[in-house]
């Protein structure tokens, strides 16, 4: 078996993002997976992006790595954290 790549302190589960990365996905979706605690539950108790503030949208936007963020406004926010 191969030996995992580390991925730096930014990627929390090195092997989920190899096989995400292998899959298909894009950098920032397989980084933001892999560093959920429980990529496969699913919570559904969240607000909706158009319901939080625009500092909120900002943290998550840093938090999966959307690169530009600094520069957008709220709905430019929504629209990153939907498509990443």
């Amino acid at each position: 078996m191969a030996k995992q790549k580390d991925h730096g302190p930014t990627i929390k589960n090195d092997a989920v993002y190899e096989a995400l990365i292998r899959e298909g996905n894009s950098k920032q979706k397989a980084a933001r997976i892999a560093n959920t605690k429980n990529p496969g539950k699913k919570g559904g108790k969240a607000d909706t992006y158009e319901d939080r503030t625009k500092k909120e949208l900002y943290d998550k936007a840093k938090e999966v790595g959307i690169e530009g963020r600094s520069k957008m406004n709220k709905k430019e926010l929504i629209y990153s954290l939907r498509h990443n």
